[in-house]
């Protein structure tokens, strides 16, 4: 599995405490320290079929003060996944790959997490 988290995040850390409690082993990503793609992003959404909504940070602060609950409505996905791409803060997280090809977004993630 690989995850894909922000250290300071208490969700992420939640998260990772509860893969450790599992056993089950992860290759962890900082969002960070190496923010997604625009291509990554474009896969994740069209693999997931979430709304692109889903893939911002909606309560961070980049959102919260750049408006884009405003202008999401009027973007392309094209340009939702450039923005996405610009900073890691501005994308959802934790997000989750299992090794089934399987991709988890947020809340999703810690219930993923729990049916196992």
């Amino acid at each position: 599995m690989k995850l894909i988290c922000y250290k300071k995040c208490t969700t992420c850390k939640g998260v990772e405490k509860m893969l450790e409690e599992k056993n089950i082993s992860y290759e962890y990503r900082d969002i960070k320290e190496d923010n997604p793609s625009a291509d990554e992003i474009q896969y994740w959404h069209e693999k997931t079929e979430l709304p692109i909504k889903r893939f911002f940070n909606t309560s961070g602060k980049i959102y919260r003060e750049n408006n884009i609950k405003d202008k999401l409505t009027e973007m392309t996905n094209e340009e939702a996944y450039d923005l996405l791409a610009t900073d890691g803060m501005l994308v959802k997280r934790p997000i989750l790959f299992t090794d089934d090809g399987e991709i988890f977004v947020g809340p999703d993630v810690k219930k993923y997490i729990e049916s196992l």
